[in-house]
């Protein structure tokens, strides 16, 4: 009896005591989270101007990438992202130290420069680099900074952001689809870096409109963490891709076999808006302004370059010459380029028939290795003359 007794004290000892310890309330918990949740959410705003993309495992950890990401497939490890500072921190430019030996040439371009359907070593950089070149007494490296979009404005940012890294040179190749007024904007890597735009239109006094609806104008909304997480994300992937990246070298996905470049073209004569007989308008419609400050952005000699394309002799081959232009656009781009180069004492090489149509791959513009091998060394030799 006195043990039951002892027994039930103990107990309801121990009740007390454990009615008097504190009790976690998980509604309080959870409402303290979110609380600190949104109040980090919205004073993400205020780390906008920290530039995330720089911290990189890329020519730390991983050897850094032999051109510029871009792709959206998982096979590719690699995918695009409108980040400049992670783009360009991810490249071997970025963790290459530069010696007095090295010559530097930038390669600035579309998707015949990155190198579709290339392997790196296959690219115009890749082919210079195997060949070793001297220029001014120094070495030859080039860097591959080609994107796969076409537009004179994402040259000139790209062009913009690549100074940083102390050129020699800059070789240039554009061709006329990369120049109309109406397209300069569009181009998804220009029209989300919007302040990057505006700053170039107002440096360079360029006559795009710094309002143009296709710019992405960012809301305060739009810059706090909830929005940006899927560009956060992007720049950990990029991360992540490093080390499929460094065990494969694949950066893009090689299909076996792929459609080649149109030959048979449809009868029509018109380029963005215009046709031959509204050619009196069309040399305002190019964005030669952009082209002019894009020459003007690097100190150093840059050689401009009207890049080989697809010349068609198949159906409607008299009309156009490939996919992209009507005979006549293309005729009057080349007359004003030359014209446009020749009055302001650029270097510039038209190579524009230089490869014969059957190395070309699935594009017009776009280069089989053979092709690539024959304007690599034009390119070499322009190099080496403007040394001399």
């Amino acid at each position: 009896m006195v043990c039951e007794t002892l027994r039930c004290a103990q107990s309801d000892m121990n009740t007390t005591m454990e009615n008097k310890q504190p009790r976690i309330r998980l509604s309080g918990v959870l409402l303290k989270a979110t609380l600190l949740f949104v109040l980090f959410n919205f004073a993400f705003i205020y780390l906008q101007d920290i530039p995330l993309g720089k911290f990189s495992l890329y020519n730390f950890i991983f050897p850094g990438r032999e051109r510029l990401p871009f792709g959206e497939t998982r096979e590719a490890y690699n995918l695009s992202l409108f980040d400049l500072d992670a783009m360009f921190a991810s490249h071997v430019l970025a963790g290459t130290e530069k010696t007095p030996e090295e010559y530097r040439v930038l390669l600035i371009g579309d998707s015949s420069v990155w190198g579709t359907l290339l392997a790196p070593d296959q690219t115009l950089a890749g082919q210079l680099n195997a060949s070793p070149i001297t220029a001014c007494g120094k070495e030859v490296r080039a860097y591959n900074l080609g994107y796969p979009t076409i537009s004179v404005m994402k040259d000139l940012m790209i062009l913009d952001q690549a100074k940083q890294y102390r050129p020699d040179m800059v070789i240039w190749l554009t061709t006329l689809e990369a120049f109309p007024n109406d397209k300069q904007l569009s181009s998804p890597i220009v029209a989300n870096n919007v302040e990057r735009v505006r700053q170039l239109i107002t440096n360079y006094q360029l006559l795009a409109d710094p309002n143009d609806p296709a710019l992405v104008n960012a809301s305060k909304w739009d810059q706090t963490f909830v929005s940006r997480r899927r560009a956060l994300a992007d720049i950990l992937r990029l991360q992540l891709y490093g080390a499929l990246w460094a065990a494969t070298g694949i950066d893009q996905f090689y299909p076996e076999d792929y459609e080649r470049a149109q030959i048979d073209l449809e009868p029509e004569d018109e380029f963005h808006g215009l046709t031959s007989l509204q050619d009196a308008s069309f040399q305002g419609a190019l964005a030669f302004d952009v082209l002019d400050a894009g020459i003007s952005a690097v100190p150093v000699p840059t050689i401009l370059i009207n890049e080989p394309m697809l010349i068609s002799n198949g159906l409607n081959s008299d009309i156009r010459y490939n996919f992209f232009y009507p005979r006549w656009a293309y005729d009057e781009y080349r007359q004003l380029l030359t014209e446009h180069a020749e009055a302001r004492n650029w270097h510039y090489l038209d190579l524009w028939d230089l490869v014969p149509m059957q190395e070309f791959a699935n594009s017009a513009i776009h280069l089989t290795p053979d092709g690539e091998a024959m304007l690599s060394g034009e390119i070499a030799k322009a190099i080496q003359t403007l040394c001399e």
